[in-house]
């Protein structure tokens, strides 16, 4: 494990410490709505100053790209993050939401966190080095397993596990980006990110219907070490803003983006 990854990790796991006191007390969060409409609490602000700090005092001359705090620095090597992924049910109760950190280096991801800090979950990937699923205790992680995608008919998109953040049931405003594939393969409840449980071979594709980069870029690249893919419904390979798809295997994904098209 990098020197790099080892921080992301502890990064996240901060923020993930930090996240669940606000959990514990959601009767008395301080809630707001940013001008695009969506929810942001002080739960998301807390957290995403905790994860700065963290990265902040060990990287000074890294840039930091944050949901909530906008850009600090040069690019070249760039920590994305999204300190509550999720805020909706993170606001609602309900323990499906994340808190994502990654390391962009040269435009590329080359390491990702994903903790699930109510289901005392994490998830990582190092380009290269394989993606990852440990127990996320108070001491850290522990019990780390190795994760691959699953198998199945390679192009058989009908036979495909398919789930759609947000989801399963598309928000309407959303519904006409799936509506095709999601008439051939029904989207099934998820437990997890469905971007995550394609890189752990619990779905073949998983479709998340809008996103910005923060939202993107550790699960894709969590993906990818998983031996998946992940893309755009135009194809482009890098974190963006838009919807987005993760499959199992190449042949999968190509025929998943003839649906999406």
């Amino acid at each position: 494990m990098s020197d790099d990854l080892e921080l992301a990790i502890t990064a996240a796991t901060t923020g993930a410490r930090l996240a669940m006191e606000h959990f514990a007390r959601l009767a008395d969060l301080g809630r707001e709505h940013k001008p695009d409409g969506s929810l942001v609490t002080e739960a998301d602000r807390a957290v995403e100053a905790a994860i700065v700090g963290v990265l902040a005092g060990a990287r000074p001359t890294d840039a930091i790209l944050g949901e909530e705090g906008g850009q600090r620095g040069d690019d070249r090597r760039r920590w994305i993050v999204d300190p509550i992924d999720g805020t909706v049910s993170f606001a609602g109760g309900l323990d499906v939401w994340l808190v994502l950190v990654a390391l962009e280096s040269d435009g590329q991801v080359v390491a990702a966190v994903a903790a699930e800090p109510a289901q005392h979950r994490v998830w990582w990937a190092q380009r290269g080095a394989g993606a990852y699923v440990a127990d996320l205790t108070d001491g850290g992680t522990g019990g780390a397993e190795r994760i691959r995608v699953g198998t199945g008919p390679t192009t058989d998109v009908a036979a495909s596990r398919l789930g759609v953040v947000p989801g399963p049931v598309p928000l309407p405003a959303d519904a006409h980006v799936v509506s095709r594939l999601s008439a051939v393969t029904a989207p099934l409840p998820w437990p997890d990110h469905p971007g995550l449980l394609v890189a752990r071979g619990d779905l073949d594709l998983a479709v998340q219907t809008r996103g910005k980069v923060w939202d993107f870029a550790a699960p894709s690249l969590i993906v990818t070490e998983a031996g998946g893919c992940f893309s755009g419904l135009a194809g482009q390979q890098h974190p963006h803003s838009g919807p987005a798809l993760y499959s199992r295997d190449p042949d999968l994904h190509r025929a998943a983006l003839a649906y999406l098209a």
